[in-house]
């Protein structure tokens, strides 16, 4: 899957697994393992609905190249 977008500042507030997925270039299965890791900053919205705000999903791909 492929991001269409070319910032930060164009992504939305909340992302979902399809957005990570295409931000980080990986399958959309391989996404939800990653929102499942522990540490992984995800919000269950319902009992299968996960979303990741913008700014904490920005804070860990920070901490992941530091």
């Amino acid at each position: 899957m492929k991001s269409n977008f070319k910032s930060y500042d164009e992504l939305p507030l909340m992302l979902t697994a399809a957005d990570i997925s295409g931000i980080l270039g990986m399958s959309l299965n391989n996404c939800y393992e990653l929102l499942k890791t522990p540490g992984f900053p995800v919000i269950y919205v319902s009992k299968r609905r996960m979303v990741v705000l913008k700014d904490k999903f920005i804070a860990w791909m920070d901490k992941q190249v530091s």
